[in-house]
């Protein structure tokens, strides 16, 4: 039987995949087929074996994908599209989520031209050393008379390599051949700026080196202008003169202009990858100008607060800003750094005057700008003094989608309760205001954290928020949990047991009492969908993966398709 949560969680996202692969193989197939096959391509392939084709193949199904890999990360795109997407459709809602995925398939993207660009290169080392090899093929022979056909301004040549420097020692002079031509200079820069791209954007670099990773990224400027300017040498030749010279009729006759056959005349393909990426490098471009514009927008630091553990809020405005909640926007601070653009999570609530952010002072980033923005001092910072920001969004993530679901479940791990802020918020505000109509029912708040005085600020928050439900008597609308994984020593142990019976958690000051390890989710899961029977219930994550792989197949199993069951519609916060 098939799982109904897979296909809630799953279905949508694997025909996408289909669609993209399918698309891949029929190019692939289809482009070799034709050099494998077509008569133009037959002398050109009797050179250089089947690699010609598999090349060929691989360069179509680069510069499709060379169209897609821009498009992901056009955040203003995303976040206008996910806009347009207003109406509570079913279908619409799915296509919204996939939007989320956005980077899981610009990454696939990128592993899908990593591949096609090994086999390209491979197969024109084989294509090339075949064009090598026919100069030194029997005197005679079709290889030879296809070599030593004349160089004219017709352009009657086949084999790209003219002559060969016998002086040169073993397998130079097929490197000096590649790199005598247009092709082949751009085709190692272009492997050589995917490859730093690549490993540059590897976990590993892009937590512990971000910038290494924003610089190297911009390698992609060189990248597609190689792209470009690849073809445009036309080293792969295709015979233009088939109805004159058919070489099923042609391989043992005398060729000339007074023969029966006609010398084979032959042209290179014009340069085609230009038409796959103009489109997307135009949006890119606007993106960009849209960034560029919003940078020079006055961004006024209304406040700034200092919160326990080394966190920072600051408050700002500007002119037209309009943000949804769980959105993020990118800082730049120009007194730190000209270039870098950082993400942080929105915290604010868009009925607030002002929008804000908290941040962490882990990196030197964060600590420079602290720095700028007096957090270390005790006096008051006068605005005036404040530097100067830039603001590029904001952008819309997963979890400005919980307002769609009559149930919602929001699961963080340590800093992933920063999103949760302005949704926890905002739905607080629009709940407690009898004008606005709130398809939201009732909310289940899960927050696994190592050591809550590393994010006292977002305890603050719950605290305000229980003190609120309770004044207004609906204490049940927020079902929140705290689950400290680790953190405490033998005095704390005793300390918590002893503060047991007290009315407030000893270590948040909530109501609710604080767990101690982790959550059991085959408890969790059954318990919420047998408490919200035929509800679709909107789960929302923010942390590592395997926590979210956890929750995802969680959501899968516990889901029903059923008119009495609960359906798991997973969403994963992606920045």
């Amino acid at each position: 039987m098939v799982d109904t949560g897979w296909i809630v969680n799953e279905v949508p996202k694997w025909i996408i995949l289909f669609i993209w692969y399918g698309l891949n193989v029929y190019l692939w197939v289809t482009t070799f087929l034709t050099y494998h096959t077509g008569p133009q391509y037959y002398y050109t392939k009797h050179l250089t074996g089947p690699a010609v084709s598999v090349a060929k193949a691989c360069g179509l199904c680069l510069n499709f994908n060379c169209m897609l890999i821009l498009l992901p990360v056009c955040r203003n795109l995303i976040s206008y599209v996910r806009g347009s997407c207003t109406c509570c459709k079913k279908s619409v809602h799915v296509v919204r989520r996939q939007l989320d995925k956005n980077i899981a398939f610009h990454k696939a993207v990128a592993y899908m031209i990593c591949f096609h660009s090994a086999l390209h290169v491979g197969a024109h080392f084989f294509n090339f050393d075949g064009y090598l090899d026919a100069h030194s093929s029997e005197e005679g022979s079709l290889a030879f008379r296809l070599t030593k056909l004349p160089t004219q301004p017709n352009g009657t040549w086949v084999n790209p390599i003219r002559s060969v420097n016998q002086a040169l020692p073993f397998g130079l002079p097929l490197i000096e051949e590649t790199m005598v031509t247009i092709a082949g200079v751009s085709g190692v820069v272009i492997t050589v700026a995917l490859v730093v791209m690549v490993t540059s954007a590897t976990e590993t670099i892009r937590r512990s080196y971000f910038e290494v990773f924003w610089f190297t990224h911009h390698l992609f400027v060189i990248f597609f202008a190689g792209l470009v300017v690849h073809g445009l040498g036309g080293i792969v030749r295709g015979q233009i003169n088939v109805d004159e010279h058919d070489p099923d009729n042609c391989l043992d006759k005398p060729w000339g202009p007074n023969e029966e056959c006609r010398e084979p005349q032959f042209a290179g393909s014009p340069a085609r990858s230009w038409v796959w990426v103009t489109g997307p490098i135009f949006l890119y471009l606007v993106e960009r100008g849209i960034r560029l514009y919003r940078s020079f927008q006055t961004v006024n630091i209304v406040k700034v607060v200092k919160h326990p553990s080394k966190v920072m809020e600051i408050r700002m405005k500007r002119n037209g800003f309009s943000m949804l909640p769980g959105q993020y926007i990118f800082l730049q601070c120009p007194k730190v750094s000209s270039l870098e653009w950082h993400p942080f999570t929105l915290t604010s609530m868009p009925e607030d005057d002002y929008f804000s952010v908290h941040i962490r002072l882990v990196g030197d980033w964060t600590t420079a700008l602290a720095k700028n923005c007096g957090f270390d001092e005790s006096e008051f910072q006068d605005p005036d003094k404040l530097p100067s920001l830039g603001v590029d969004g904001p952008f819309g993530t997963s979890s400005t989608d919980i307002f769609r679901y009559s149930v919602g479940v929001c699961v963080a791990a340590g800093i992933g309760a920063t999103p949760f802020a302005s949704v926890l918020k905002s739905i607080w505000y629009k709940h407690c205001h009898d004008d606005v109509e709130l398809k939201l029912k009732k909310i289940y708040f899960y927050w696994i954290c190592p050591d809550t005085k590393s994010f006292e600020w977002f305890t603050e928050l719950l605290i305000r928020l229980d003190q609120e439900m309770i004044e207004q008597g609906k204490a049940n609308f927020l079902d929140y949990n705290i689950f400290l994984t680790r953190g405490w020593d033998a005095n704390q142990a005793r300390n918590i047991y002893l503060h047991e019976g007290d009315e407030e958690d000893v270590v948040t000051g909530l109501k609710q009492k604080t767990h101690y390890g982790r959550p059991n989710w085959d408890d969790l899961f059954p318990s919420i969908a047998e408490s919200n029977a035929g509800q679709n219930i909107g789960v929302f994550f923010c942390g590592p993966k395997a926590l979210s792989s956890v929750l995802h197949k969680k959501c899968n199993e516990y889901s029903t398709l059923s008119s009495g069951g609960a359906q798991f519609h997973y969403n994963k916060e992606n920045f």
